[in-house]
């Protein structure tokens, strides 16, 4: 039988709680790997923000932040650089002495993080939902606790 009521919602808060912490520990330590950083701004810049949640984590808004030049470093463009421009990044290797590659910190494990809060929150929202299903269809707690079978003193 699945988890009811509190210990249910109890479970989703903390996981949702989790993945939100994890994905920040997870993109912190890929910049940190991929070396994209020169002032280390971009790895102190992702923080989870509160989650939103309706207090029974139906409905959940998570939201993340960090510096919108993470997202050009993650794809391999920026300023003076567009996406699949060749002659470009040849003027970028004769300026700054290296290519601009792609350093894949924040897309990676993003996808497959929200597939898995989608797969646990599928899970968690279906068991609750056939325990309740159950409960409803349960013809001796029907029998017992409607005024037609209490009238008929049925037990």
């Amino acid at each position: 039988m699945a988890e009811l009521g509190t210990d249910a919602i109890d479970k989703r808060q903390k996981f949702v709680e989790a993945w939100n912490k994890t994905m920040i520990d997870i993109w912190t330590e890929r910049i940190s790997k991929l070396k994209v950083f020169d002032t280390g701004t971009l790895w102190r810049s992702p923080v989870k923000l509160p989650v939103r949640a309706d207090g029974r984590f139906y409905d959940i808004t998570l939201t993340q932040s960090f510096l919108e030049y993470g997202i050009w470093q993650d794809l391999g463009v920026g300023r003076e650089l567009r996406h699949g421009e060749y002659e470009r990044n040849q003027n970028h290797i004769e300026k700054h002495g290296r290519k601009r590659e792609p350093r894949p910190w924040f897309s990676t494990k993003y996808y497959s993080s929200v597939m898995n809060l989608r797969d646990f929150m599928a899970d968690s929202l279906g068991d609750e939902f056939k325990s309740m299903f159950c409960a409803a269809l349960d013809i001796d707690n029907i029998r017992a606790n409607t005024d037609y079978y209490k009238k008929r003193n049925y037990r």
